[in-house]
């Protein structure tokens, strides 16, 4: 189940018609037909799609309770496949009712759309916020040389909701592994970006491992080392055991886990600093930027 804010009490959330008309600014070309505009993929018909679309959707607000939020997947499938509008926010609602008594059911179904959509569209899951305007929101929370220490990840995800931010702006240079995870975990599930734009070494770099989309400014600096290893691992097959798990936490964030081998090789008294390139290319970040 995704991390986030009781998605079953979202099942008492109707989709209203102001999202309707933000999603209409988001696209071109009109609000399309429900039954019309290009066929969906072999094997998926165009009621499978819209259901898929509709499940997405509601990921999103149920996980910011929010009836301005959606995802980035969503937005693109109703370009691209010329859905209705009002078709996607019916069936929301049909879906809304039919597991109102099985929250957790629904949760694992849109975790399960937002994937499909990205295989089917080609876009990243990420959290689309609308304005009053209709236009995406471009609020981020900002973190400058915040060290990661007990605590930090509840803290972070309380800053996130409060100010109702897209994605995270980290600069830091390190801490604890345990609490950068669970913040980078949190912020995939939730479709949050993340992005640096100064330095970000050691355990950040597993924070902004999580972003469903990562940024780096161009001159941003991004450092790897081994990292101290806690007590519970004190044997050198504990300490084996660890880079495991930084190899498994990387490869489930969609990252080669092969940065997590070139760590190890690190003395924690040294730092490797990672070419945006082979950030790149190893899926780091997911574009170099000039300005955020």
């Amino acid at each position: 189940m995704p991390q986030g804010r009781g998605f079953s009490m979202a099942l008492a959330l109707l989709i209203l018609f102001p999202l309707v008309l933000a999603l209409a600014a988001c696209a071109s070309g009109g609000p399309g037909l429900g039954l019309g505009g290009p066929r969906p993929p072999d094997g998926l018909s165009r009621d499978q799609l819209l259901s898929l679309v509709a499940s997405c959707h509601l990921l999103r607000v149920g996980q910011n309770l929010d009836n301005r939020v959606t995802d980035a997947t969503v937005v693109n499938a109703v370009q691209q496949f010329r859905l209705s509008f009002e078709a996607v926010i019916k069936r929301a609602n049909q879906l809304v009712l039919r597991y109102q008594t099985d929250g957790p059911a629904l949760a694992e179904r849109a975790t399960q759309a937002c994937s499909d959509l990205a295989l089917l569209t080609g876009v990243r899951p990420a959290l689309v916020r609308l304005e009053e305007s209709g236009r995406p929101s471009a609020v981020w929370l900002r973190l400058d040389g915040a060290e990661i220490t007990e605590g930090f990840a509840e803290r972070v995800i309380r800053e996130l909701r409060d100010k109702k931010a897209v994605g995270l702006i980290i600069n830091s240079p390190g801490g604890s592994v345990h609490e950068a995870r669970k913040l980078g975990r949190y912020l995939r599930a939730n479709g949050l970006r993340s992005a640096v734009d100064q330095a970000c070494v050691s355990a950040c770099i597993d924070v902004l491992a999580g972003g469903a989309e990562r940024y780096a400014l161009r001159g941003a600096r991004l450092g790897i080392h081994q990292s101290r290893v806690p007590n519970r691992y004190s044997s050198h097959e504990g300490g084996q055991l660890y880079v495991a798990d930084s190899f498994r936490y990387l490869r489930e964030m969609g990252v080669d886990a092969d940065v997590a081998i070139a760590a190890a090789s690190v003395p924690n008294n040294k730092l490797l600093l990672i070419p945006l390139a082979d950030a790149l290319e190893t899926q780091l970040i997911t574009a170099v930027v000039d300005r955020l």
